[in-house]
This record gives C-alpha cells, sequence and structure tokens, in this order.
C-alpha cells in the first residue's frame, strides 16, 4: 500500500507578493519604468498636449507615443526634437519618435438607478396601497410611497 499523500511542506513565512514572482516582478518593473518615462517625458510638452496623449514604449530606439486623434499626433510630431532631447537627459537611448492614432476607449455611462420618486408617483402607490388586501405588500407599497415623499 503506497503511503499517503503528503503536500510538498516548504518553509514559508507568510504570503508573498505575487510581484516576487519571476515574470510578473520584470512585468511590474517594466510598466513602473514605462509610467516613469510617461510623466517625464509629458511633463517637457505644453499643454493641453501632456493630457491629450501618452507614452507607450521604447523599443529599438524608438519612443511610441498614442494620440486619440491625427490631429493630436500631428502636434506631438512638432515637438519630437524636443521630446529626443529630454528623453536623452533623463538616460533613455532613443533616435526617434512613432505616433500612433489610437482612440481613448469610451466610456459606459452607467444610469443611475436610484432616481427619486414624483410626488405624482407618491400618491399613486398609496392608492394601490389602500386598495391591497395583503398586509407585506401594503407595507411595501407605503414605504415605497415615503421616499417619493422624502425625495421631493
Amino acid at each position: 500500500m503506497p503511503p499517503p499523500y503528503q503536500p510538498n511542506r516548504r518553509s514559508t513565512h507568510g504570503l508573498k507578493s505575487i510581484s516576487e514572482f519571476g515574470p510578473v516582478a520584470s512585468l511590474a518593473k517594466r510598466a513602473r519604468e514605462l509610467d516613469t518615462l510617461d510623466r517625464q517625458l509629458r511633463a517637457t510638452l505644453p499643454q493641453p498636449l501632456r493630457d491629450n496623449v501618452r507614452f507607450a514604449d521604447l523599443r529599438d530606439g524608438r519612443l511610441v507615443f498614442l494620440a486619440p486623434s491625427s490631429a493630436w499626433a500631428s502636434r506631438v510630431r512638432l515637438y519630437q526634437t524636443q521630446i529626443l532631447e529630454a528623453a536623452r537627459a533623463i538616460g533613455a537611448k532613443a533616435s526617434s519618435v512613432a505616433v500612433k492614432v489610437a482612440p481613448l476607449p469610451v466610456e459606459e455611462v452607467i444610469p443611475d438607478r436610484h432616481k427619486p420618486l414624483s410626488a405624482s408617483a407618491g400618491r399613486h402607490l398609496r392608492a394601490a396601497a389602500a386598495s391591497l388586501s395583503d398586509p407585506t405588500l401594503r407595507d411595501l407599497f407605503l414605504k415605497l410611497a415615503s421616499e417619493a415623499e422624502i425625495s421631493d
């Protein structure tokens, strides 16, 4: 008969952060580096350009920016010499600037689910409650009607 299953009992001293694991750690480090470059490079751009573009990557000596439209992309290209000088000043090995048009994702508008009831709706709910024979249901209608009174 084989011995019962014994789980691996490596010594651990509490939970470890996911960022301590190889691939995740290198990905997190790269994200921090890109975020720092984004803040530093966009700080050299004039308003409102810095608020409308994002730095995306530094690969093979090419700084890649994202712009929401071709008009903003053209504005970034006007500042490419300034961007390259700033990148070199902070130690980034960059020789060119590329701008890709990538419209910002449309934010979904979530409707307000807590719209107040009108005074008229409150009156109708009270009238409906008066016609109900079930006391629990009648109380629920009256409670809802009282919310309408508070909201007006």
